[in-house]
């Protein structure tokens, strides 16, 4: 099947690695839906990706909350007859606070997204892929899915989470047809990279001296990576994460 004839949903899709991936996608001629919460800038985003071969659709939804998953997979069902590719963006970084900072409502801010928001995500394109017996799914992780950073335990253990989720679903889905897998980006040029380094740029430059290649990625790079691991040519991959991290891992 080429790009061509493919239907892909990306969650989190109006900023960095999320408009990345959807911009990738759409350039390559797939019918692309892009969500998101903020209705105003997905319809300018769908609106600038038209025109590739594809066709672009803006579909607003929380992921957090389980009928507005069902509702955005449903839609994308409903307006393309099919679904091949979700790709599971959606994230929250969360507040920099030592572990004795941490709250069960800062927790839930970071789970609800990043771990709830994915297992959703999976749920829902199994219900459609795994009947039509195909289809790809890439979730979102990080390097710390494998590495411990001070001052945030809920982000880190939120992409932790998000690993595991990948595995146990590729191993349920692998006998429909189905791949499961995960990106785990190092550090990459985009908003969360400021925030992280508190908009400081010698407070960035020295953490992505860390970096073995010497720079942050770029969203571009990810997108790229995540239009492979989705594609035919990847067809023996599932249940892995795939760590984009300029070297960071390696050490």
């Amino acid at each position: 099947m080429s790009e061509q004839d493919r239907t892909v949903l990306v969650t989190g899709a109006l900023a960095g690695i999320g408009r990345a991936t959807a911009t990738a996608f759409a350039h390559a001629g797939a019918n692309v839906v892009v969500s998101g919460r903020r209705p105003e800038a997905g319809e300018v985003l769908s609106a600038e990706l038209r025109g590739h071969g594809g066709e672009v659709e803006f579909v607003a939804a929380d992921v957090r909350h389980e009928s507005e998953v069902q509702h955005l997979v449903d839609a994308t069902v409903e307006r393309f007859g099919q679904l091949d590719v979700v790709v599971n963006t959606a994230g929250a970084d969360g507040d920099m606070v030592p572990f004795s900072g941490v709250t069960p409502e800062s927790y839930a801010a970071v789970f609800d997204t990043n771990v709830l928001g994915t297992l959703l995500g999976i749920k829902h394109a199994l219900r459609v892929m795994e009947p039509q017996r195909s289809g790809a799914i890439v979730n979102v992780s990080s390097i710390y899915g494998q590495k411990g950073f001070p001052l945030n335990a809920p982000y880190v253990a939120s992409k932790h989470a998000i690993i595991g989720l990948t595995r146990v679903a590729a191993l349920e889905a692998a006998a429909h047809g189905v791949r499961v897998n995960a990106v785990a980006p190092g550090p990459v040029q985009t908003a969360m990279l400021d925030r992280v380094t508190g908009g400081d740029e010698q407070a960035k430059a020295a953490f992505l001296s860390t970096v073995p290649v010497g720079r942050a990625g770029d969203p571009q790079e990810i997108a790229d990576a995540i239009v492979f691991i989705a594609s035919p040519k990847a067809s023996f991959l599932t249940g892995q994460a795939i760590f984009l991290d300029g070297g960071i891992t390696a050490a």
